[in-house]
């Protein structure tokens, strides 16, 4: 029997399955991928912590706290800033290849949205590196890993999280999971902007979407971050640590518009006007010469060449904002855990008050290790108290299979491809960087249109092993589930606020009684936090 099942294999539940394994517990890590091709690894920037003399905790709570435009939990910013340079000497102690400075530290840079050097940063593959390290880690100590099994459904009786239903991939069939706690950290919702995101094409929002149907709360699920820099032609991410060593970013007529360090939201905003008003947006590094560049900055290198066509030290790089980061996610209490007992959640499928309306960069790799450890250990602490579970017998279990078995005798009449690739585009036209009523109604109509035709869509491979084609229609299917929620929720909030910008109520209003966190209940409710969830 399982006492922690961690659902994701990126830097929050490698973080969680390690703390849990540490506490004492049996500990299983299942994820639809294998861990190494997690969302982690496109991080590139760095991990927040205070360690230079001319920093400090306070200032890293006061920068996360302008930056989250008043929506953040204060003693949750605490938390995951004071734990900040522990985090990082545990990293150090499992062998991460952080950047050196010259005295022999981790190295550190500045970032968007603050004044000091704060980021901790592996050349700009820091959390690839981060990933790798805590796979191995994780392999050492013996956890069990169940790669390429996709989750369906969490299994709850009587308000109790029992396990998981999923589809192992290899044979195609439905089983049940059971664990005494369950951890989710799947990773968030930008797969809602496809062919808009910096984010893999597995970002799905699966274990968000599973965790609604499971009785738990979603909240703040309007605010995604559109990240400023991305390859124009594909997307790709080009690392903020490019603007922290100085890149400027300039316009057809070589104007340069904005300050580049300031929040994400503000660059992207401003970008945004500029491409609005016909003109190209580009970044320009080459001021920074090419050994500052090879040695910082190889990876920005080899994308730009290789997607962009163009060498970033001796050509601008041209770039476009898109969908990167959901602050949005799975609410959870102060332990991290949802509104269903012994199930967890961490990372960016969880909202635990740190992002509020903008993330800071470097918070998000710091997130996933600080409260991802901490997530492990309550998961741990939960399962020690209570008992053994019974997931076989579980009527979920049988729910889900019969629909998997049904799914291929849907009519296959209307291509959900053909939808996906529709939703990501007028998701990023109309729900993107700028917002307004019209627009966000319309796509809801459209999103609508598309739960209501999902039986006329099915798939046309009826094989059962490695059935690719209907693993895409069910993440399609949890892509619209939450497409609606955001929706309802950008439309909902009458004011700008971070990253959520409505032309039609451009400013961010002080006294709105909406100021707090808006959150979908499971019976599609949405309803302020403080009015009261359970």
């Amino acid at each position: 029997m399982l006492d922690v099942l961690i659902v994701g294999g990126g830097g929050a539940g490698l973080s969680a399955a390690l703390a849990a394994h540490e506490a004492g517990a049996k500990v299983a890590v299942l994820g639809k991928t294998y861990p190494t091709r997690s969302q982690t690894s496109m991080a590139q920037g760095g991990i927040n912590a205070a360690m230079q003399p001319d920093d400090s905790v306070e200032a890293h709570v006061a920068d996360t706290l302008k930056s989250a435009h008043t929506l953040a939990d204060e003693a949750m910013v605490r938390r995951l800033c004071e734990k900040a340079p522990e985090s990082i000497e545990w990293l150090e102690s499992l062998g991460t290849p952080f950047s050196r400075g010259e005295e022999g530290r981790v190295a550190q840079r500045r970032l968007g949205g603050v004044k000091a050097p704060r980021a901790c940063y592996a050349q700009d593959y820091t959390g690839l590196k981060i990933l790798h390290t805590l796979y191995d880690a994780a392999l050492k100590r013996g956890i069990e890993f169940y790669d390429e099994y996709f989750l369906l459904n969490f299994i709850v009786e009587e308000g109790r999280v029992l396990g998981v239903t999923a589809i192992e991939m290899r044979s195609g069939e439905v089983k049940a999971i059971g664990a005494k706690s369950v951890v989710v950290a799947s990773g968030g919702y930008g797969g809602l902007y496809r062919g808009f995101t910096t984010n893999s094409t597995a970002t799905t929002g699966d274990g968000v979407a599973a965790a609604i149907r499971a009785g738990c709360v979603l909240s703040d699920m309007e605010f995604i971050q559109f990240h400023p820099t991305a390859l124009k032609s594909s997307g790709i991410l080009i690392s903020e640590s490019a603007r922290g060593a100085g890149g400027r970013l300039l316009n057809g007529k070589g104007e340069h518009f904005v300050d580049e360090l300031l929040t994400r939201d503000q660059v992207a905003k401003a970008i945004w006007e500029q491409l609005e008003a016909g003109e190209e947006v580009f970044l320009d590094i080459r001021h920074l010469g090419e050994a500052f560049i090879e040695e910082n900055l190889p990876q920005e290198r080899k994308l730009a060449r290789l997607y962009e066509g163009v060498d970033p030290v001796c050509d601008l790089i041209p770039i476009k904002p898109v969908a990167h980061y959901t602050m949005g996610g799975i609410d959870v209490d102060a332990d991290h855990m949802t509104k269903v007992a012994g199930l967890f959640a961490c990372g960016e499928c969880a909202n635990a008050k740190v992002h509020g309306a903008n993330r800071l960069g470097g918070n998000s790799l710091l997130e996933t290790v600080v409260f991802g450890r901490e997530a492990g250990a309550n998961a741990c602490r939960f399962a020690q108290s209570h008992g053994d579970v019974d997931a076989q017998k579980a009527e979920q279990l049988q729910k889900d299979r019969a629909f998997v078995a049904a799914v291929p005798h849907f009519t296959n009449q209307i291509d959900f491809y053909e939808k996906r690739e529709f939703l990501g585009k007028i998701f990023y036209r109309n729900a993107g960087i700028v917002r307004n009523e019209m627009g966000l109604k319309g796509v809801l109509s459209v999103v609508r249109q598309m739960q209501r035709e999902l039986p006329f869509m099915g798939i046309a491979d009826k094989s059962r092993e490695f059935n690719t084609n209907l693993l895409e229609f069910i993440e399609f299917g949890n892509m619209v589930e939450l497409a609606e929620v955001a929706l309802v929720c950008m439309i909902s909030r009458n004011e700008s606020r971070g990253a959520h910008q409505r032309e039609d109520h451009p400013k961010e209003i002080a006294d709105y009684d909406g100021v707090h966190s808006l959150s979908w209940k499971h019976d599609g409710t949405l309803c302020n936090e403080f009015e009261g969830l359970a």
